[in-house]
């Protein structure tokens, strides 16, 4: 399927590996589910839902007392989460830490049976959920936060064409009109040196904002919960966003071109030790799958622009925010 447009993510994989975006947008490769992206979505949900309560009753036990039924109504909605913990046919611990069917289950070596396996497995799941909620009390206290929106999809067009669209994950308006974004991460603060990096989405929602209301944001926060939890912070202006908006148009270009002639080289870089698609990466002996679109050629039989993509990919990998797993 042919690219529409940019999203923080896709953006994120054509700067990180051309060929990762090509398997995902493109090609639409399955990927299995990950532990860590999931339980990343069930603390968001947590977190959304937790400003439906007042002020006053957003407190930690509340924040738990949704975790478990944001699992069920994740798992309702994508039954192959279920293969996370295969053996666990409720896929909530009752309260004895037994699950239904345990007792017919053929014990193990070491005297305990599947089910019980893998129900202790969802219960340590669970339970570094647990962590990573009662850390975000310890950033921020939700008694005090008024937020506008939550999970807000926006989007905007650019004179262009490009179309730039993305979820954030908090909207907050103070008294006095300045709005913060604010994204939760649930992996680990990176380092000083990456703090620009990681920034990157942020600065993409905030330059939709600004095209999409005229407003630009006073603040951009990411709150990681992961780790020893950290909140980081940066203030835009007018200079900052139209130099996303430059190396988005730059970047939309190569990504067009790659396109039109079906080049989308692979980039080894350190998250390729999680890919989903090393079966299809010629760094690792794979092949990718037939390229699915038309191939375009220039009037005097050349592949237009075959040089920029993996030029450009690679000159743009810095400002990519994919340094963490769980987001």
């Amino acid at each position: 399927m042919a690219p529409t447009g940019l999203s923080p993510s896709r953006a994120g994989d054509f700067m990180t590996c051309p060929l990762l975006y090509r398997l995902r947008v493109i090609d639409r490769l399955p990927e299995p589910p990950s532990a860590a992206a999931t339980r990343g979505t069930v603390v968001h949900a947590v977190l959304e839902r937790l400003f439906d309560h007042a002020p006053a009753e957003r407190t930690p036990e509340r924040a738990l007392s949704l975790l478990r039924p944001q699992w069920q109504r994740l798992l309702s909605e994508r039954p192959e989460l279920a293969e996370l913990f295969p053996g666990n046919d409720e896929q909530i611990p009752r309260n004895d830490g037994q699950s239904p069917g345990n007792s017919e289950q053929s014990p193990g070596n070491d005297g305990q049976s599947p089910g019980d396996a893998d129900s202790s497995a969802l219960a340590r799941w669970l339970g570094d959920a647990e962590k990573l909620l009662g850390q975000w009390f310890r950033l921020e206290d939700p008694t005090r936060l008024h937020p506008v929106e939550r999970e807000l999809y926006v989007e905007t067009v650019l004179d262009s064409g490009l179309l730039l669209r993305g979820y954030i994950d908090r909207v907050d308006v103070a008294p006095t009109g300045e709005v913060r974004l604010v994204d939760y991460k649930t992996g680990r603060a990176p380092s000083r040196d990456f703090e620009g990096k990681a920034m990157f989405q942020m600065k993409f929602y905030a330059l939709v904002v600004w095209r999409w209301k005229g407003v630009i944001p006073k603040r951009l926060q990411l709150v990681y919960l992961g780790g020893k939890g950290d909140v980081v912070t940066y203030d835009p202006d007018e200079a900052d966003l139209l130099a996303v908006e430059r190396k988005l148009e730059a970047l939309w270009e190569a990504i067009s071109s790659a396109v039109a002639t079906g080049r989308f080289p692979a980039t080894r870089n350190r998250l390729c030790d999680w890919c989903d698609h090393q079966a299809s990466c010629p760094e690792f002996g794979g092949t990718p799958p037939p390229y699915p679109l038309p191939i375009q050629a220039g009037p005097d039989g050349d592949l237009p622009g075959a040089r920029g993509s993996g030029r450009l990919a690679g000159e743009m990998s810095d400002v990519s925010d994919e340094s963490n797993k769980e987001s």
